[in-house]
């Protein structure tokens, strides 16, 4: 597994500004959160997916490919730091 912290620079109300990102060796998302300006935090599984949030459904690629582009600042993340933000998130469906 790699765990990822992607931080969006935008303009946008209503789309997060930061992503924690569970990645499988596969290379497709297992589990995301998504943080938005106003605090809120969902989360998301292959269990629990709603319209704000969602699994990814190609693989990620590399980190490199994120960074190379400039609205988005991304780091490789421990565990434990994932874990942090997923314990704070809910569900988008609202469980």
């Amino acid at each position: 597994m790699q765990y990822w912290k992607v931080r969006w620079t935008h303009d946008f109300d209503v789309e997060p500004v930061t992503l924690y990102n569970e990645i499988g060796d596969d290379g497709y998302e297992v589990r995301k959160v998504q943080e938005y300006r106003d605090g809120r935090l969902l989360r998301a599984d292959a269990s629990h997916e709603c319209g704000d949030i969602g699994l990814g459904e190609i693989p990620v690629g590399p980190i490199e490919d994120v960074r190379a582009q400039p609205e988005f600042s991304a780091e490789v993340i421990d565990r434990a730091t994932f874990e942090q933000a997923w314990g704070r998130a809910r569900y988008g469906d609202g469980h």
